[in-house]
């Protein structure tokens, strides 16, 4: 069973997505539409655009389209159902449960169910006897009670069986289990085993509260030392951060980015609420759009290690990607939050926060690095020096920053700073041009559709696809014009498949009087429904007369009638002359 049109319908009406989407991100009037920095991937330059007449979006930058149950899914990492009770609870309405199928919604559940009660377990088991060891080494690291009772830490037991083994007897079964990654089949095949066992335990938190996964680390030797719940369909490594749950509420513009679980906590004790880390993964893209929507700066405090290095060059990238101002904070002696933390005992917060006021951002930092290599005392090292320095300040996008850095360069070195800026532009047009290439061969590959894996028909049939997808467009925003149309045309006169199907969806539900866009985001995978907002929303774009609409079916019924390479296997040399003409007419 289904929601009905209705329901959805109302849901919408009573869920604006401008208003919802204003919550998450800034959002500017451009014409009729609004304009903002895409939630879901990083940018400088706005290209998520919200179609306030139909309440659609769509993101130009990444191809994410949708509805406000889509948008609600995707930025709250929610399934269907679960997207549309959040929606019907914010605007009061009762869900029609008897309608609704929600197997995969019931499982989500179920996960985060055992997951909290997996959480009650460890804990309770860090608490009790066997589990002295993990409780003294947490103090050890100088954790209070109520630090680790805030974050739920806890104790798996060296049993290889005890959860599975607490949550069964709770009901839960060995399906569930496996999903949530809690437990895996024994090599065996005849049971399940914990995945964690004899590890200090850091629940994983979302934004709404819910245990969705766990950290485990070794209290001795041994490896791996941190082990991670792999992803589930409650839990993806790439897109959460620990203690993302703390940090929105904590009163700071700024965001502390860690390496691990524990400086996050012991920040957290200092007075750092905005401390979060990754989950056992390099810094992805998504992560730096997540923390986008909360801050405005982040501070990156990595340990000062090699390694360390590695990840805060690689994190200034992505980040600066993201659109988000970054700083870099070094923590003195090599370091990790952690240890300085604990070195400095009830003075921890002033000795940090002294830090973090001092530190400055990742250009300074950059160019820190960079100078620590070279011997700026000879000839050789300036010039090494300067040509690295100058390649960094190439990929700075504000000209009032490209001088400034320009300046401090031509005083450390002692470099004309005209030399200096010289280099600089010459850099520039390089990495424009580079980018200019980059783009059109993007472009060259969109036009030939070579990768279109929703329409996977388009670029064998470039020229039929164009007016499939405008004749869509049209009928979506014409539905008085289905008779008109289907006068002319029918769905088994268009030549892809997937464009068929949406003529034929539409139709369908205008024939039926109701609104052909209520149940979109209920019918179509999140990449067709991408895909459909797109050709909707085209709309504006292209044109829309009738005399249009007459040329968009004249196109498909000449393609349509084309013959098949199969149909002129015997065919005559003019026959097979005009076949080949006939396919580079379609790719125009």
């Amino acid at each position: 069973m289904r929601l009905s049109d209705d329901f959805l319908s109302e849901l919408k009406y009573r869920n604006d997505l401008s208003e919802i989407a204003a919550g998450y991100m800034q959002l500017k009037r451009r014409g009729r539409n609004l304009v903002g920095l895409c939630p879901f991937h990083g940018e400088k330059t706005p290209s998520f655009n919200i179609y306030t007449e139909n309440g659609s979006f769509y993101c130009f930058g990444c191809g994410v389209g949708g509805d406000v149950i889509t948008f609600i899914r995707k930025i709250e990492n929610l399934d269907y159902i679960e997207a549309v009770r959040f929606l019907a609870q914010r605007a009061g309405m009762t869900m029609p449960e008897d309608d609704v199928d929600d197997s995969m919604s019931r499982m989500r559940t179920r996960i985060y169910e055992a997951n909290r009660e997996a959480a009650r377990f460890y804990h309770a088991a860090l608490t009790g006897s066997g589990g002295q060891a993990a409780l003294g080494y947490l103090r050890s690291r100088a954790l209070s009670d109520s630090t680790i009772r805030h974050f739920g830490l806890g104790y798996a037991p060296p049993s290889r069986f005890a959860l599975a083994d607490h949550l069964r007897s709770k009901g839960f079964s060995e399906s569930e289990l496996i999903a949530g990654n809690l437990v895996f089949r024994s090599r065996s095949g005849k049971g399940v085993v914990d995945r964690f066992a004899d590890r200090v335990m850091f629940p994983i938190i979302d934004l709404r509260g819910n245990v969705i996964a766990f950290g485990g680390r070794l209290m001795g030797d041994g490896k791996p030392k941190y082990l991670n719940t792999s992803d589930t369909v409650v839990f993806s490594k790439s897109s959460n951060l620990f203690s993302l749950n703390n940090a929105k509420n904590a009163k700071s513009s700024s965001l502390i980015l860690c390496e691990g679980y524990m400086d996050v906590i012991s920040l957290c004790q200092a007075g750092f609420a905005e401390a979060v880390a990754t989950l056992g993964t390099a810094l992805t893209a998504d992560q730096a759009a997540l923390m986008k929507r909360y801050c405005d700066d982040v501070v990156i405090c990595y340990d000062a290690d090699e390694a360390g290095r590695k990840a805060t060059a690689r994190a200034i990238e992505i980040l600066r990607r993201a659109g988000v101002n970054v700083r870099v904070l070094t923590i003195p002696d090599g370091k990790d939050p952690d240890e300085f933390l604990r070195r400095h005992g009830d003075k921890a917060y002033e000795a940090f926060k002294n830090l973090l006021d001092n530190t400055g951002n990742d250009i300074d930092y950059r160019l820190y690095q960079l100078r620590a290599r070279y011997d700026m005392t000879s000839s050789s090292g300036k010039l090494g020096y300067l040509s690295d320095a100058v390649a960094v300040l190439s990929s700075l996008e504000n000209p009032l920053e490209r001088d400034i850095y320009a300046s401090k360069l031509s005083d450390e070195t002692g470099v004309n700073k005209a030399s200096v800026m010289e280099q600089v532009d010459r850099l520039m047009k390089r990495r424009r041009t580079d980018r200019r290439r980059t783009e059109f061969r993007d472009i060259e590959k969109r036009i030939a559709a070579r990768d279109d894996r929703v329409n996977p028909q388009h670029a064998d049939n470039l020229r039929a696809v164009r007016a499939e997808e405008n004749l869509i467009a049209f009928l979506v925003n014409n539905p008085d014009k289905l008779d008109h149309i289907t006068s002319r045309i029918t769905a088994d006169d268009f030549v892809t498949d997937f464009n068929r199907k949406l003529f034929t969806y539409f139709s369908e539900r205008i024939k039926n009087g109701v609104d052909p866009m209520a149940s979109v985001s209920a019918d179509f995978t999140a990449d067709e429904l991408s895909r459909v907002i797109r050709i909707v929303t085209s709309y504006s774009f292209v044109s829309s007369t009738v005399d249009a609409m007459n040329e968009y079916i004249d196109v498909i019924l000449c393609q349509s009638a084309r013959p098949s390479l199969t149909d002129i296997r015997d065919a005559s040399d003019d026959e097979l002359k005009k076949y080949l003409q006939d396919l580079k007419e379609s790719k125009k």
